[in-house]
C-alpha cells in the first residue's frame, strides 16, 4: 500500500473522477464471471492529474499508457466487494512484441486497483492478455481486449 500528504478519500476520489472522465477517450469494460466481476481501464497515462500520479508513483507523459484491474466478488442483494488476486497483464502489439507489465496493488477505503504501465507510440494498438486468480480461487479469470492509444506525437 503506498502512503502519501493527501487524505485517502481525496486520493480515491481523485482517481476515480480521473477514470470516469477518461472513459471516452480510453478502454473501460468489464468481464462476467460465476462468481466475480473484472473491470479493466486502459488510458493515456498524461491524463492523470498530477497528484494521482505522484501518489501512485506513476509517469505521467503522452508516450506511457496506464492499465488499471479492479476485481469485484459478486454478493447477492448487495454491492460488488472488491477483493485481493494475483494479477497478470501482458501486452503484444500489433507487430508482435510482446511486453510483460509490473503490476501494483494500490488498497485504500475498501477499493483495491491494480495498476500498470507501459510504454506507448501514437495510434499504437495493444492487444492485453489479463490473467486474475482472485483469493481463494485456483482458477484464473482471463480478460483480453485491445486499445488504441494516442500521444498526440508521431
Amino acid at each position: 500500500m503506498m502512503k502519501s500528504s493527501l487524505p485517502t478519500s481525496s486520493k480515491l476520489i481523485l482517481l476515480l473522477t480521473c477514470m470516469a472522465l477518461t472513459a471516452t477517450a480510453a478502454a473501460q469494460s468489464s468481464a462476467a464471471f460465476e462468481q466475480h466481476v473484472v473491470h479493466y481501464n486502459a488510458m493515456n497515462a498524461s491524463l492523470l492529474p498530477p497528484e494521482v500520479a505522484q501518489q501512485y508513483n506513476i509517469q505521467r507523459s503522452t508516450s506511457r499508457g496506464l492499465i488499471n484491474i479492479t476485481v469485484l466478488e459478486k454478493v447477492l442483494d448487495l454491492p460488488n466487494k472488491p477483493v485481493h488476486a494475483v494479477v497478470k497483464v501482458t501486452a503484444r502489439n500489433l507487430t508482435g512484441q510482446l511486453r510483460t507489465l509490473a503490476m501494483q496493488e494500490v488498497e485504500e477505503q475498501g477499493a483495491i486497483y491494480y495498476l500498470g504501465q507501459l510504454r506507448v507510440r501514437d495510434q499504437e494498438t495493444f492487444d492485453f492478455h489479463v490473467e486474475v486468480t482472485p483469493d481463494g480461487s485456483d482458477t484464473p479469470l482471463i480478460v483480453d481486449f485491445r486499445q488504441q492509444f494516442f500521444t498526440g506525437t508521431e
